[in-house]
């Protein structure tokens, strides 16, 4: 039988990640520097509106547990940072970050091999050049260099250009 009351404690899960303990311990010294320095302001006030002779030293000693307290607050922050440089930060499987990189990895990958496959093809299908002597046999060769570049056209025609793929 169901008497219809809620449990008194309901477990509930967390929102955020707890903080590290470093970072923690450095937070719970900055609050109460500050909140001792913010008590420690209202006494000095209330101090100079009565007029007592405490209250000088009491703003001198003030304007220095404002520093203290400043430099607390940045403890923390500074805490935090060395945490992570050194532990990292967690990194979800899903993380859209990581899926990034790899795409950008994959590009690279495929643009470093289409690179490599333009400078195999070109150096394989170039013709050497035929080579002209001067002198008196010049003059004899000069027909055969004329003819040459005709045959090399009939052959190139059977040859793969740059960037395209034998079809043997």
């Amino acid at each position: 039988m169901s008497t219809g009351r809620r449990e008194l404690w309901v477990e509930e899960p967390v929102g955020r990640r707890r903080l590290p303990d470093p970072v923690r311990t450095a937070a719970v010294r900055a609050v109460l520097v500050t909140s001792l320095t913010l008590i420690q302001a209202v006494v000095a006030y209330l101090f100079t509106v009565t007029g007592s002779w405490l209250a000088f030293p009491l703003v001198l000693s003030g304007i220095g547990s404002t520093v203290v307290a400043t430099w607390a607050v940045l403890d923390v922050w500074v805490t935090g940072q060395v945490w992570k440089q050194r532990y990292g930060v967690v990194s979800e499987p899903s993380s859209t970050a990581r899926q990034l990189r790899r795409e950008r990895r994959r590009a690279r990958r495929a643009a470093r091999e289409a690179a490599r496959i333009r400078k195999q093809v070109p150096q394989a299908a170039t013709p050497p050049v035929p080579h002209v002597q001067a002198g008196p046999q010049a003059s004899q060769q000069a027909p055969q260099a004329s003819q040459a570049p005709q045959a090399s056209r009939a052959s190139k025609a059977s040859q793969p250009g740059p960037g395209e793929l034998s079809r043997a």
